[in-house]
Parts: structure tokens; sequence; C-alpha cells
């Protein structure tokens, strides 16, 4: 295994540093990687995380999966970026230095933006090596979303590999231009996006569920035995998901939580004034699960409070 031109010899792990660019300080900023190279061929896996500088439960994730991970019992090849946009994670923010949305960058240009750059480079060195890629993040600030994949499951083997992951919820998502997962699917690899818990905070829950799932998948492609005792999960499947907007301003009161399952018509909470003057209901416009919401409890009308999916 090859990257960035480091030789990786089977049965070896090493960590990378690959050069990004300087910070005005002439400080280098460079992009790590971690590659475990299995002593036999198989699939090549990319885990990528913090695309989004303050989604972080997918860089504790790739720390757990990587302390699992023995190079000698691997067949196939690990490419971990557990930091993909250092700029953000430094700084705890989502965006790039120039307000860039790095997940709007990709495939990127050579010559373009700092985030078209980074994206070029990422593309480059990893996603065109691997025959498999997950990439890992979170609700964007101040929402908290349920443990789910998106991907494309209406592809056969993204659908098998999406059900090897073993999360709660799978959700069919069409890819939006710019991202990684639609610049990945451009080059004719299965990508699973793995959504869960918040920005800046640590869940137990979701780390422990993408763990789980990022091994699961690795056992189900032949790359590396289950560590723990095989068990069926049972994932809910969607194929349309629709946010209940705030119909006015105020202070919302929520009455549901994570994973429930609601109907038609049912009451989600209520929005008040501070003056206790009015009440309005948000009421669930069809049935569904609560697959994210706002923890936000000051809303303006039109924002999103809860996401659902539409069973």
């Amino acid at each position: 295994m090859e990257i960035a031109g480091e030789t990786i010899p089977p049965g070896k792990r090493r960590r990378l540093e690959i050069p990004v660019t300087h910070l005005p300080t002439q400080t280098p900023i460079s992009l790590p990687v971690i590659v475990v190279n299995g002593k036999k061929a198989g699939p090549r896996l990319w885990l990528s995380a913090a695309i989004h500088g303050d989604e972080i439960n997918g860089v504790e994730i790739i720390r757990q999966v990587l302390e699992k991970i023995k190079p000698k019992k691997l067949c196939g090849t690990l490419v971990a970026v557990p930091i993909v946009n250092v700029f953000g994670f430094l700084e705890q923010s989502r965006y790039l230095p120039d307000r860039r949305d790095l997940n709007r960058s990709f495939p990127g240009s050579p010559n373009g933006s700092l985030a078209a750059r980074l994206a070029h480079l990422f593309m480059t060195e990893i996603v065109k090596r691997c025959t498999h890629g997950i990439d890992l993040h979170t609700a964007a600030i101040p929402r908290i979303n349920l443990p789910q994949i998106r991907t494309n499951l209406e592809d056969e083997q993204t659908y098998h590999f999406a059900k090897a992951f073993g999360a709660p919820l799978l959700i069919h998502a069409t890819t939006r231009d710019g991202s990684l997962r639609h610049a990945a699917k451009q080059q004719g690899i299965p990508i699973l996006l793995y959504e869960a818990g918040e920005a800046l905070r640590f869940d137990e829950q979701a780390i422990q569920i993408g763990t789980n799932g990022i091994l699961r998948v690795m056992d189900y492609l032949g790359m590396y035995p289950l560590p723990f005792p095989a068990t069926e999960v049972t994932s809910v499947e969607v194929s349309q998901t629709k946010w209940v907007r705030a119909s006015r301003s105020g202070i919302l009161h929520l009455a549901v939580k994570l994973g429930e399952q609601v109907e038609k018509k049912q009451s989600l909470g209520i929005i008040t004034d501070a003056f206790g003057e009015t009440n309005t209901k948000v009421r669930a416009p069809k049935k569904g699960m609560v697959i994210g919401h706002t923890q936000n409890p000051l809303v303006n009308q039109g924002d999103g409070i809860v996401h659902l999916a539409l069973i």
C-alpha cells in the first residue's frame, strides 16, 4: 500500500502526515493518516471523521476501532483519517478558515480555494486508493441525531454494505453535489455516511454503535474477524424524512425523544412566549420516528425543530 509516496509493507501500521499548507505564522498543517496494512490482500476501507471540525464523535470511534485491529490478523488495508478538517478541529468550528464547508467542496481542485485543495488531496491520496468508505458525522449545532446510516439503498452492493453496519436506522438518501459521498459515488466506490449525536459532545451510545458498526462491516468484507459475538441487528429502513418547522417564534418545550415513534397529528411539544400569554402546539404531519431535533429551546419561525423518518 502506498500513500503520499510512503510504502506500508504487509502486516505493518504506519502514521503519516500529508502536508496540506501553512498557517499565516508559517506553521505547517498536515493531514494525519493511520494506515494498517494487512498480511493478506483484501478490500481497502477508509474511515474519515471531522470533515466538519466540530463533529468529534467520529474521532473517538476511529480511535476505538484502531485499538482493536492487529495488522497480522487483517486482510486488506484500513486507512483511517480521524481529523480531516484540522483547521476546524482546532477552532472547534464546522468550517475552514475561509468559512467554506469542506463537505460541499469535493472533488476539489489542486489550484482552487483552501477547501478545494484539501478536498482534492483527500480524493487523490485516500478515496482513489480505497474500495470502500465510511464517513462519520454528527448533527450540526444545535441539533442532535439518532444513530443512522445515510446511503443509496437502491444500489445492491451498497445496500448489503449498509445492512452489515447494523445501525438502528437506514435512510435512502440521494447525494448532494460537492459532498464526499457524491464524489466517491462518481468513482464507483460504495460509501456509508454515519450520523449520530451532536457537535462538540461525546455520545457514548453513538460511539458504541459506530465502533461496532465498523467492526461488523470489516467482518462482512472479510477483512477482520468480529471481536465480539455476532448478533442480528434489525434496522428500520426508510426512504423519506421530513423536518417539522416552527410555525411561530418563541420558546420550544419538546415532548418527544430520539427514536420515539409518533402518530399523525400527535403533539410533539408547544411553543410559548416568555410572558405566559400564548401557547402553540407542534403536531406531527405524518406517522414517523423522531430521528433528530433541535437542542435549543429558542426558535424562530421556520426553524427545523423535529426531524421525522416517515414510516
